[in-house]
């Protein structure tokens, strides 16, 4: 239990990626101002897991919930969860579907299945549902685990977010038919973090991280090939502190040198 009484609550977000004229892209998306957590927040497609999410009859190609527990240092239930709510997400969240007919294949136009992803984000429809009504299989192998950021023990709304990364399928459309977002964008990882500097998007020092990183790879295949070592990160939150109230995360201080503003906490 933390400080704030309140635990925190398994989520997936998806590092979206192509590549482009000028290197690596990201997809990324403005909250709206409504939301309760990340309100206004420049973001990767992700959220919290849903109970229906571990369903264990969901048809899987690639590595087993065993190999991702390993990774993300989670039991194997609570991994399979994790990947099944990464690929419900990024449905929900811009349509990129990470599924197809057959344990080789990926679907090449996702909108046909436009009405079952507003059943998605409504609840009303399981993703073990939807691919089993669709023949569909969960490709598990086209996401990779990442890192995994923790909300601070001192806030009201927390999650234990483990972050993933998948090429955009060849055929697909990554949109803004979402609630939750504002605004989509594909960016270079430098030409988001300059827009941050520029005062023009708020990025959490989540956010930030991952967007920093990418900046080391050539093109997509790099950044699928890299293995990158996973320890929980939770930043220490220290209210009443001038300018920093944020600590205990990677190049915290880079991060807040850099900062044209005061952003906001969080896990996404």
């Amino acid at each position: 239990m933390s400080e704030s009484g309140v635990p925190a609550r398994d989520a997936s977000t998806v590092m979206l990626v192509r590549d482009g004229d000028a290197g690596i892209e990201v997809f990324l998306q403005r909250r709206v101002s409504g939301m309760a957590f990340a309100a206004g927040m420049t973001v990767f497609p992700g959220g919290g897991v849903d109970a229906a999410d571990g369903t264990a009859d969901i048809a899987w190609a690639g590595s087993e919930p065993a190999w991702w527990a390993a990774r993300f240092a989670t039991d194997e239930p609570t991994a399979q969860a994790l990947v099944a709510a990464a690929v419900r997400e990024t449905f929900e969240e811009c349509g990129v579907l990470l599924a197809g007919p057959t344990a080789d294949s990926v679907v090449d136009d996702s909108t046909v299945y436009r009405e079952a992803r507003g059943r998605l984000e409504r609840r009303e429809l399981s993703l073990a549902q939807f691919l089993a009504a669709e023949g569909l299989v969960l490709r598990a192998d086209l996401l990779r685990p990442w890192s995994n950021w923790i909300t601070p023990e001192t806030q009201p709304r927390r999650y234990d977010t483990r972050f993933f990364v998948a090429v955009l399928p060849q055929g697909q459309i990554a949109d803004g038919a979402t609630s939750e977002a504002s605004d989509v964008v594909w960016q270079t990882p430098q030409a988001a973090l300059d827009s941050w500097r520029a005062g023009e998007s708020v990025l959490m020092p989540p956010t930030w991280s991952q967007l920093d990183a990418l900046c080391g790879f050539a093109d997509t295949a790099a950044v699928l090939a890299a293995e990158p070592v996973i320890e929980p990160i939770m930043p220490k939150h220290s209210p009443g502190t001038p300018g920093r109230p944020l600590s205990d995360f990677p190049d915290n201080e880079r991060y807040f040198a850099q900062l044209p503003q005061m952003g906001a906490l969080g896990g996404r």
